[in-house]
């Protein structure tokens, strides 16, 4: 049987970053990808935004990680040549009755170390983005865009220069917990002894972990999908910053976010379904969207929305519970030893995947 020091599960945008920062410190690192090429998960279907940080609860994995992390990624993207853009985003209140919301997001943002929010008025927010209706407005200068492809390219160029590996096309069966080594056993029956396992498989790490011989169930949390839906603009965008309306309970409403060339997507909506799989777009769910967008961009014309894709957020609680934070779940947790598993890791996942590198790297170094 071949033994290796370290197997990352999931060749997503989170698992590369774990991957990349083990085989920085020296480690010997597999990452074992179900699909034919990295990246097709939820890292491939989202709004490739940088997030600043401002809405999470104070102390939270989310709020800590997301701040990290998206200082690091301006610098990585800056040092490696990554495309991004640092836009900034508009927070926009439609009614009087949301002013007071602004006014509470700015000060859990400052609680979270975000201290560059600026409320305004609707004259000046009009004069950033003329095309805006408003009542007042908050500018968040630390958002931005991404090219998520590439920068999973560039994690994985750096995993692999140091020595590291992915491999395709390597789903797993099924794994086997025994002190000192976890033996994971892929499909074709191929055995794979680690001493550290990183569970990284995005909206199937629940199922997976499931089938971790020794791990205690209680640990796995039960797992609820929220899909979310997104329509392109035709034609061009008129504004040149994100528009976000204040935050639903369950998403941040239907924004809209632009693209590094300049394309427009509104979303994404939150659909809860039954199946990780429900990816088809129902073009009636734009009848909705018309709605939503209106309330801050009334010029929008009927027709102009297209069904674009949809993404599948890996929510660990019920449409009737609050959200919860990321679970970063290690040894202390589960008991089991070189196990960590990544559990709920839908946004800010990608702006805080530097900082969960470095968070589950050490997390093993110090087990």
């Amino acid at each position: 049987m071949e033994k290796i020091e370290c197997v990352v599960i999931g060749a997503g945008v989170v698992g590369l970053a774990v991957a990349r920062a083990l085989a920085l410190q020296g480690r010997e690192v597999m990452v074992l990808e179900a699909a034919d090429a990295i990246g097709t998960g939820t890292s491939s279907r989202n709004s490739e935004v940088i997030h600043a940080g401002i809405y999470y609860p104070q102390g939270s994995l989310k709020a800590l990680l997301c701040v990290q992390g998206r200082a690091m990624l301006y610098d990585y993207c800056a040092a490696r040549g990554v495309g991004h853009s640092r836009c900034g985003k508009l927070l926009v209140a439609t009614s009087d009755e949301q002013v007071a919301q602004l006014q509470g997001i700015i000060k859990k943002a400052a609680a979270n170390g975000v201290h560059d929010l600026v409320l305004m008025s609707r004259e000046q927010a009009q004069t950033m983005e003329p095309a805006l209706q408003c009542v007042a407005a908050v500018h968040s200068p630390s958002t931005g865009i991404v090219d998520s492809h590439a920068l999973m390219l560039a994690y994985q160029g750096d995993l692999e220069n140091a020595g590291g590996l992915v491999v395709l096309n390597s789903p797993l069966a099924q794994a086997h917990c025994a002190p000192g080594a976890i033996t994971l056993v892929a499909g074709d029956g191929t055995e794979l002894q680690a001493r550290w396992v990183v569970n990284s498989a995005g909206l199937q790490a629940q199922p997976l972990a499931r089938r971790f011989d020794g791990l205690p169930a209680q640990a796995v949390p039960p797992s609820y999908y929220a899909k979310g839906n997104y329509f392109t603009l035709a034609g061009r965008s008129p504004f040149s910053r994100l528009i976000y309306p204040v935050p639903e309970a369950a998403g941040l409403g239907v924004h809209l976010t632009i693209d590094l060339g300049g394309q427009a997507k509104f979303g994404p909506d939150v659909q809860w379904v039954e199946s990780a799989d429900d990816l088809v777009v129902d073009p009636a769910r734009g009848d909705a969207f018309y709605a939503e967008v209106r309330k801050y961009w009334p010029d929008l014309k009927d027709g102009a929305l297209l069904p674009g894709y949809a993404g599948m957020r890996p929510k660990i609680q019920s449409p009737d519970e609050p959200a919860k934070d990321f679970m970063i779940q290690g040894p202390a947790v589960h008991g089991v030893a070189g196990l960590v598993n990544l559990f709920g890791i839908e946004s800010p996942g990608l702006t805080s995947s530097l900082a969960i590198g470095s968070l589950v790297s050490q997390m093993l170094v110090e087990a």
